[in-house]
C-alpha cells in the first residue's frame, strides 16, 4: 500500500484508547499483513523500570514517568521519519499525545516545550481510536487500571486528541482480522 504524503504531515498513524482495547494485538495483526508499526513506548519502559526497580513508574513518580513516556515517543517519532519510506503508511502504538492525556488524568502540568512539539510534529489527521470492550479487558502487571479506570481514560484520549485537531476514526469491536481491515481499508479510502 502508498500513500501520498501531505505538506503537513508523514503518513503516520496513531492508533490509540484506553488500557486493554485491542492495540497491541491489532498492530500485531498489521505487521503480520507487511505494514510497518512502532512498539507502545509506555509499556516498554514500565517493563524496563520494574526490572531496574526504577522511580519512572505510574505508580512511584508519575511525573518521571510521563516525561520520560513523552521523550521516548517523540524519540520513536522522530527516528521512525528519519528510515521512512515516505509512500508506506507507519503504525505507531499510542502516540506522544498519549503522554500528554495520562498528564493531563493525573493532574500532572504540562510544559510548554512538551506542547510546543505535540503542535509541531504531526501524526495523520485521521487517528484511529480503539473503544472500551468489557469482554476483552484485562489487567496485567503493567496494566494496573480497573474497568472505570479505563472508560475514563478513553474519554480523556478523545478529549486530548481532539484538543490537538485531530480526527477521531473509531475502530469497530470486531475480529482483530476485520478490526485491521478496517483500518487499511479507511486509509485507502481517504
Amino acid at each position: 500500500m502508498t500513500l501520498k504524503r501531505s505538506r503537513d504531515h508523514y503518513p503516520f498513524y496513531a492508533i490509540t484508547g484506553g488500557p486493554g482495547v485491542g492495540k497491541t494485538t491489532l498492530l500485531d495483526e498489521l505487521r503480520n499483513r507487511g505494514m510497518i508499526t512502532v512498539p507502545e513506548v509506555a509499556r516498554e519502559l514500565i517493563k524496563e523500570q520494574q526490572e531496574v526497580d526504577g522511580e519512572a513508574l505510574p505508580w512511584r513518580n508519575k511525573r518521571m514517568y510521563m516525561e520520560m513516556m513523552f521523550q521516548r515517543s517523540v524519540e520513536s517519532f522522530e527516528k521512525t521519519k528519519i528510515s521512512l519510506d515516505e509512500r508506506s503508511p507507519v503504525f505507531f502504538d499510542r502516540g506522544f499525545l498519549d503522554a500528554l492525556c495520562y498528564a493531563s488524568l493525573e493532574g500532572i502540568p504540562i510544559e510548554l516545550e512538551m506542547k510546543t512539539l505535540a503542535e509541531t510534529l504531526r501524526y495523520n489527521t485521521n487517528v484511529f481510536i480503539l473503544p472500551p470492550w468489557k469482554d476483552i479487558y484485562q489487567t496485567d502487571a503493567q496494566r494496573k487500571q480497573d474497568w472505570n479506570e479505563a472508560v475514563f481514560t478513553y474519554n480523556k484520549m478523545i478529549q486530548t486528541y481532539r484538543g490537538y485537531d485531530y480526527n477521531l476514526v473509531e475502530v469497530p469491536k470486531t475480529s482483530v482480522p476485520e478490526r485491521a481491515d478496517f483500518v487499511l481499508d479507511f486509509i485507502k479510502n481517504n
